[in-house]
């Protein structure tokens, strides 16, 4: 299936097609955590808007991220119809010894995050991650949170309920959980992904695929940012060569060309900018198509050297 035909099963209520997301975590939440004091951060809600203002459809959202009443003042202050847009969060059931989780489970997540939004529905709920010890998620397991997850779509508060950074065991827990009733299973699965890991877990991408899951990608753009060894920031890697090649070819700036990549792979990408010309970039990725052979070369350069980003180890203790 490509992600043509994949990707239009989904719309906001109103019929939008589903297209690229702008996120509302990375800094943002950080800086609300740092000035506990401050109810509403008004510069991401500006930055919202503009997004929303620019031509964004898709917000993507988390309650660890808290900044659920700045997405939803921001819908408020665009003046945008709710169902013409298409808001996904997710429920974190903690992180181990690095974070509890911050509700009882699922369905209490969502009743906060929908009254934080100020919406009585969302389109896509996700499990933020499948890293779930009932010493810290308030006594929940990958399998109850899954079968709240069914519930929580029951009872039509979410259009569409999905993982993030699953890997195929977690992924075919749900299936068992869902008793083989496609209907309950997970619809997207949200991950790390970029040339420098096209595939977050063994074979995660082909078989998420496979099984009509739409994968996203959070951090397509990491060749361009966030490349480190220890406390060492790489500016010479692989594609230092490549992206500045393909952007003077294509015409296109280096983030648009990952971002175009990441479209072809049939991956959906999820970004953010608090510049409109950056946002407005973001949008032009569906104006323009990179020829099939660079989009291998690309894949066959970003093979050649790794980078995780985010859960470095805590796979192994997970697949047990």
């Amino acid at each position: 299936m490509t992600v043509t035909s994949l990707i239009s099963k989904f719309a906001t209520k109103s019929g939008k097609p589903l297209k690229v997301g702008t996120g509302s975590g990375t800094k943002w939440q950080w800086a609300k955590k740092a000035n506990p004091e401050v109810d509403l951060h008004q510069e991401l809600v500006d930055q919202l808007v503009l997004a929303i203002n620019t031509g964004f459809t898709h917000i993507d959202s988390a309650e660890v991220y808290t900044t659920g009443p700045e997405v939803g003042a921001a819908l408020k202050q665009s003046g945008v119809k709710r169902e013409d847009m298409w808001i996904t969060s997710k429920y974190t059931p903690g992180l181990g010894t690095q974070q509890e989780a911050l509700s009882t489970g699922p369905l209490t997540s969502l009743d906060k995050l929908l009254k934080e939004l100020k919406t009585d529905y969302l389109d896509m709920f996700l499990v933020h991650c499948p890293f779930i010890d009932p010493k810290y998620s308030k006594g929940q397991t990958r399998a109850t949170v899954w079968a709240e997850m069914i519930e929580a779509k029951k009872s039509g508060k979410v259009r569409y309920i999905g993982v993030s950074n699953y890997a195929i065991p977690h992924l075919e827990e749900c299936f068992e959980i869902a008793n083989g009733d496609a209907e309950y299973y997970p619809s997207f699965n949200q991950i790390e992904f970029h040339p420098y890991l096209q595939n977050q877990t063994n074979d995660i991408v082909k078989f998420c695929q496979d099984h009509e899951i739409l994968v996203e990608a959070f951090g397509p753009l990491t060749p361009l940012f966030r490349i480190k060894e220890g406390d060492k920031e790489i500016t010479d890697h692989p594609l230092t060569k490549l992206l500045p090649e393909l952007s003077e070819k294509y015409g296109k700036t280096q983030a648009q060309i990952l971002l175009r990549y990441t479209l072809q792979k049939d991956i959906l990408p999820i970004t953010t900018s608090s510049k409109e010309e950056r946002i407005r970039e973001s949008l032009e990725i569906y104006n323009f198509k990179l020829d099939n052979e660079d989009v291998n070369k690309i894949d066959t350069v970003g093979a050649t050297y790794k980078f995780r980003g985010f859960f470095e180890g805590m796979y192994d203790k997970a697949l047990v």
